[in-house]
């Protein structure tokens, strides 16, 4: 697996980058050989915030976690993607490295059981009208909502996303 790292108010230590290494090497196991995983850390009010995103073969898998402890913080992002893994292992099974489920022991911890659906609780439909990026933030805080779908005037009326940031921004995905 190859690692990028990067700091935002905080600065990786040898030992810390070694310590990452080795236990995001356990998800090797589990995912094919060009998978890289992308490592983010700041400091904010005492804690350290880590971000984990996993790219492999198409598929992302992420953890974010917040602790005072860096090592910590690793551990519990680690063991989040491999619970990812594990409850949907069916479906990622097609994109996972050969043989990945089939010496699998059990975790110590609780018991996870795998989705095996994905039920839609409700259907809303919407004309999606051409509109800025900036009408379309507009219209979702209008709507209090975390996300709103529209056509990008300004990008050939390409479907895009716009949605709430944890941090307060604002992010736009677009289609390609």
């Amino acid at each position: 697996m190859k690692y990028i790292y990067a700091e935002r108010n905080y600065e990786f230590t040898p030992d810390v980058r070694a310590y990452a290494e080795k236990k995001l090497a356990k998800l090797d196991k589990f995912l094919r050989s060009d998978a890289e995983a992308s490592i983010t850390a700041r400091t904010e009010r005492g804690h350290t915030c880590l971000e984990v995103t996993v790219r492999s073969d198409g598929m992302l898998l992420r953890a974010a976690c917040r602790d005072t402890d860096v090592f910590r913080a690793i551990d519990i992002a680690e063991t989040t993607i491999e619970r990812q893994i594990r409850k949907n292992k069916t479906r990622l099974e097609r994109r996972l490295r050969d043989g990945a489920f089939e010496n699998l022991l059990p975790v110590d911890d609780e018991p996870i059981e795998e989705e095996r659906e994905f039920p839609i609780i409700r259907t809303k439909r919407f004309s999606v009208k051409p509109m800025t990026a900036e009408e379309a933030i507009l219209q979702m805080n209008l709507l209090n909502h975390e996300f709103f779908v529209f056509k990008n005037a300004n990008d050939d009326e390409r479907f895009s996303v716009v949605y709430k940031r944890r941090d307060g921004g604002y992010g736009l995905i677009e289609d390609e």
